[in-house]
């Protein structure tokens, strides 16, 4: 299971990038159906947890696919007093996904800022190298997330960008909005490029969620944007794919120590590792165990399970 790509239906389970042609404006629009149900399969979320896991990965592919990079990009928050105690998505270079979040009563949270308590999101790009690590923090003073998301942009990116995310049982949807700075393809002066993304704002808060989650990204690009030159580009498929593997675990059991393992073993008589995110496991007898610890074995990756 660890590594495979779930399969993608034909239309969907695609990022759909737009101009607005002259104006300076950017776009996206995802739809996730089988990858959502994907990550749904693996556990069952209540509501509205299911509604903000899903608007998470949305918005990890939105995000993902405003940068190049090689590695993940995180979308987490952890360690809030809120009933959700763990809430991650990670989307790769090769545009896979997987998410979950750990949880206990709910109570009466029903908004992120309740579900995660104190928490704030970060949003990490690893490439696998140190030096290309980047993260950074956002409060969640927002009530939704498309609105932490968009603080972030304007903090961290300095670009005006505007998100709109829908979410049901059986798809996640997403649109972007972003203002980029000017160049000689805008065909219009400072005033007018200030128009043009108000206009493009207005024209996108009439979307409902439904039409959002239910209608082909170039039937909603033209309800929405017919008036202002809007260029769809071919679409990028996405998928659902753990990164999960033997040889992270093994890495993973390393940084345990001999001990710690050696002490699973006489307790357990193996040590068991599932993945989180795809349901894979990982056993280790007493052979595997010394192994990990022999002169000359070759450490990985760090595992992110």
């Amino acid at each position: 299971m660890s590594g495979t790509v779930e399969p993608r239906r034909d239309g969907r389970d695609a990022l759909h990038r737009f101009l607005l042609e002259g104006l300076g404006i950017r776009g996206e629009l995802v739809h996730l159906d089988a990858t959502w149900r994907s990550v749904l399969a693996r556990r069952s979320y209540p509501e509205p947890l299911r509604s903000v896991l899903g608007e998470c990965l949305g918005a990890t592919a939105l995000l993902a696919a405003t940068i190049k990079f090689d590695g993940t990009l995180t979308l987490q928050a952890r360690g809030g007093k809120g009933p959700v105690s763990l809430l991650v998505v990670e989307a790769t270079g090769a545009r896979t996904l997987r998410g979950l979040a750990r949880f206990g009563d709910l109570g009466e949270a029903s908004v992120l800022p309740e579900l995660i308590g104190d928490a704030c999101l970060a949003i990490t790009v690893d490439s696998g190298a140190d030096a290309n690590r980047y993260q950074g923090i956002v409060e969640v003073g927002e009530t939704t997330l498309s609105g932490v998301i968009e603080q972030y942009f304007a903090r961290s990116e300095q670009l005006p960008t505007k998100l709109w995310l829908a979410c049901d049982g059986a798809a996640v949807a997403g649109l972007l909005l972003q203002k980029l700075p000017g160049d000689g393809a805008v065909v219009v002066d400072d005033a007018e490029r200030a128009e043009a993304w108000e206009r493009s704002i207005m024209l996108a808060d009439t979307v409902t969620e439904r039409e959002l989650l239910d209608l082909d990204a170039h039937t909603l690009l033209r309800r929405l944007f017919v008036t202002e030159g809007c260029r769809v580009f071919q679409p990028e498929r996405w998928g659902f794919a753990c990164t999960c593997s033997r040889e992270r675990v093994r890495t993973m059991l390393r940084s345990l120590g001999r001990g710690e393992c050696e002490s699973i073993l006489e307790d357990e008589g193996a040590v068991d590792v599932t993945c989180e995110f795809c349901g894979a496991r990982h056993a280790f007898d007493t052979v595997d165990v010394a192994g990990l610890f022999m002169a000359g074995a070759v450490a990985g990756p760090t595992c992110t399970m």
